[in-house]
């Protein structure tokens, strides 16, 4: 085991935290859905708990702060390395729920009910994600709140873009009160169904990509933990103060190369048709009200 000062130890943790920053600024953080605080307190404690294990494991083995601390950036950017597939999945099960709901509705419609009548009646057959925003919808439109107003909520609280096809559509009829609306929710639920199959397909190629990008990750650092192990007179000019910066490069190497890789696996959101609506944060809050 290699001994360093605290001095040296400090130098290496400031210099991880360099690196750590410098890639924040270089790629950024993507914004993040929001998730019960419960939930996220338990994903934090456990990923901290990880992350302590780990560094105290290093030190005492390596003796090195910069992988120490390197270790501690990877436990918590794990789940980054996937590149969004639970972001993509969410999206993809909102999307097979938005087909079948817009199906539903046509149905309903095709019964001679209103617009009105018909989207109260669809929340029964409606997928368990959309049922909340459903509910805050018709409570707005008991509170007379015009149709087309709640309806651009709703398209709000959806975050949608496929969503904001089926809506813009609603929108339009509730408006100009035309005809033709059912065939026009048919050929959005077949569009859906068109995309979601696409999605699936895209995803089956991505998963390919994120398990390619772990596998790289688990075998250099089993590698390097192999060296350290079985061959520490190896690996033990690292131990100075130059083989701790040349650590710092190597890392923010490898840092930089997975970072390139998430940008090929991850999803990314298209943009959506309808503009978000000036009083949609206070609905948020309303949706986990039913929720």
């Amino acid at each position: 085991m290699i001994n360093l000062d605290p001095l040296t130890m400090l130098a290496g943790a400031v210099a991880g935290g360099g690196l750590f920053l410098l890639f924040l600024s270089l790629y950024g953080m993507r914004p993040q859905p929001s998730r019960p605080r419960r939930e996220l307190i338990k994903m934090l404690t456990t990923r901290t708990a990880i992350a302590a294990v780990s560094a105290v494991l290093i030190m005492v083995v390596t003796g090195w702060p910069v992988v120490a601390v390197g270790a501690v950036l990877l436990v918590f950017a794990w789940r980054g390395l996937s590149g969004g597939a639970s972001e993509e999945r969410a999206a993809m099960h909102r999307l097979e729920g938005l087909a079948a709901w817009t199906e539903s509705l046509r149905d309903t419609i095709a019964g001679a009910a209103g617009l009105e009548q018909a989207i109260p009646s669809s929340i029964r057959a409606a997928a368990p994600m959309l049922r909340p925003h459903l509910r805050v919808l018709v409570d707005r439109l008991h509170t007379r709140m015009a149709l087309p107003d709640a309806l651009r909520l709703f398209a709000d609280e959806l975050d949608d873009p496929s969503a904001d096809l089926v809506v813009a559509a609603l929108i339009l009829n509730a408006r100009l009160r035309g005809p033709g609306l059912r065939d026009v929710l048919g050929a959005l639920a077949v569009s859906a169904r068109e995309e979601l199959d696409m999605r699936r397909r895209v995803e089956a190629e991505r998963r390919s990509t994120r398990r390619s990008v772990q596998i790289v990750v688990v075998t250099a650092l089993g590698f390097a933990a192999v060296l350290v192990v079985f061959n520490p007179t190896y690996v033990a000019e690292y131990g100075s103060w130059l083989g701790q910066a040349v650590l710092v490069v190597v890392a923010g190497l490898f840092g930089a190369g997975f970072a390139w890789m998430r940008r090929l696996a991850r999803f990314d959101k298209p943009t959506r048709l309808l503009a978000p609506h000036g009083s949609a944060a206070p609905a948020s809050q309303v949706v986990k009200q039913h929720g």
